[in-house]
Formats: structure tokens, sequence, C-alpha cells
């Protein structure tokens, strides 16, 4: 599981950043890519990274500024001309469906593969025997959502060696094992799953926020999370700025952090006021309060490890 940052800007593109898109890659898990936010150029970006569009499955969308959403068209689009042909699901606040529908439409651009968009809510929107995503409404001037990413947890390596020295020959079996089901053979033999696997891998939690002030729900998405990406357009002195216009400064975003128990943080969203010698004070700015952060820059990635250690 990696973060993969695309855009990393606040408000408009520029030199130093684009505007916000970041790719989660599931390429182990389940061999996909869940795509959160798709600002103007996305696709731009995507040509100079290994990520393939029709490997992107999802895309879930925080809110419906332009610097979020202005490159969806365009890479829904160049996504069937280069052949992708599987299913997109997109997840988003109400009017996203139009939004896409008009754009579509007026372009004539006709998509080789099915499209479906979810207008979303609070709660859980999405589960499957991998992954569960929930969203909570934050603070901005539009409705503006926060996504927890929950990976459930795995049964641990098959420990083939240990059922050869059992006499238990591979085959479908192996599978159910694998699967942590407990078995019996065809000779009668009880096979309890968990003594022939490793340990359990602990499912890892990602938090991806959209712009918000600080506020309760970012916490509550944020909860013992092993990446949390929030934004901090502004610098600790903006306190007001950052207020007035819907947003955060980096001691705010740790302030979240903390409260919320996350192994790490990572700011992004950050505003072109900031040149590249200031990305470092920002960083010092936020670890004030929560030392493990980082900050986001274009075409950054950060691998989230897994965690064998259950507790």
């Amino acid at each position: 599981m990696d973060v993969f940052f695309l855009g990393t800007g606040a408000g408009i593109p520029a030199k130093l950043r684009n505007v916000t898109s970041i790719a989660l890659k599931l390429l182990e898990e389940r061999g996909s890519i869940w795509l959160f936010d798709c600002g103007e150029a996305t696709q731009h970006q995507i040509l100079h990274t290994s990520i393939k569009p029709r490997r992107i499955e999802k895309i879930f969308i925080t809110h419906l500024h332009g610097d979020h959403i202005y490159g969806l068209p365009g890479l829904l689009s160049s996504r069937s001309f280069q052949g992708g042909e599987t299913e997109v699901i997109i997840y988003g606040p109400k009017g996203l469906k139009e939004y896409i529908t008009v754009s579509l439409s007026v372009s004539q651009t006709y998509l080789k593969y099915p499209l479906k968009v979810i207008e979303i809510d609070e709660g859980i929107i999405f589960e499957d025997e991998q992954f569960i995503v929930e969203t909570h409404v934050l603070e901005h001037g539009i409705p503006s959502y926060g996504y927890r990413i929950i990976e459930k947890d795995r049964p641990g390596t098959l420990l083939a060696d240990k059922l050869a020295e059992a006499g238990i020959k591979p085959g479908p079996i192996y599978k159910k094992i694998k699967n942590g089901e407990n078995v019996t053979t065809e000779d009668g033999m009880f096979i309890k799953a968990c003594e022939f696997l490793g340990q359990t891998l602990k499912g890892r939690i990602v938090t991806i926020l959209g712009d918000t002030r600080q506020c309760d729900h970012a916490a509550k998405l944020a909860t013992d999370a092993d990446l949390l990406v929030h934004e901090a357009t502004f610098s600790k002195g903006e306190k007001s700025l950052a207020y007035d216009y819907f947003h955060s400064t980096t001691h705010q975003a740790a302030k979240i952090a903390k409260r919320a128990g996350v192994k790490k943080l990572c700011l992004t969203h950050i505003s072109s006021r900031y040149d590249r010698e200031a990305w470092n004070e920002l960083v010092a700015e936020a670890k004030e309060i929560f030392p493990n952060t980082e900050i986001a820059e274009d075409f950054k990635e950060i691998t989230v490890p897994v965690d064998k250690n259950m507790d």
C-alpha cells in the first residue's frame, strides 16, 4: 500500500505544485489504484509516473471546488482511449453526477467502460472482503468530505513446510487454510487453520481529508491511522486567514494528528505563497506539536508498512 501524490498545491496550478490529486496504490492488495480528487492536469501528472489509468478502479472526490475536479472529465476520457475497459466507480458529494454527465455529454465523449457515480452521505460508503471506506463531512465553504480507508486484518503466511511435515499434500485445501478456514481431510484429519499460518497481518488505516478547518470529524476519521494526509494551506501564523477561508494551518493539522493518535502526518494542499525554502519551515512548525510529520510534494510516495504485531 503506497500513497502517491500527483498534486499537492492549493487553489490554482503553480510551477512547483499542481492542484490536488492523490493516488492510493493497492497493486499488491487488489491490483488496482484508487484516486482521491482529480484537479486540473492530473492526467498530465500521471504521464510522469508508472501509474496506468486503466488500473484506476475507484475515484473519491472530497468536494466540488475546481482545483479538486477540473481534471476529471479529461482523465475519464483518456482512460477510454488508452484501453481501459473495467468499470470505474466515482464517489463524491451531491452534484458530482450532474458535473460528470454534462461534461461528457457536451463534449460528446463516449466511454468504452462502465462508469458509476455514487453521491455519498456520511458513514460507510464501501465495504468488501478487503477494505472499508468511511466518510464524514468536514468544515469548508461547501460540503467537503474526509475519507478513512480501513484495510481488514489478513491471515498470516501459509506455513507450507509445516503442512508437508504433517502429511498434508498441496491442493485446494491449502487455499482454504490460507483463508483461515478449518478443514477436515478425506481421511478424517481435522486441521486447525491457525496452527498452519504465520502471524496475522494487521490491517492498515489511511485517512485522506478534503479541505477543512480544524474540526472534530477530522480527528474521528484519523483515529489510530497509520497515515493522516491533512491539508495545511497556511503557516501557523495565519490562523485567522485559515479560518476565514475554511482551511487549516500547520499547527492545526498537527493538533489533529496528535489528538487522533496517528503514526504519521503528511501535510498537503500547500499555498503557492510558500516557496521551496519555506517548506522546511512549515514542516518544522508542525513538528513542534507532532514530530512524525512530512510535507507532500508532487510525485512523492509514502509506503504504509504492514504491522505484524497484533494486540
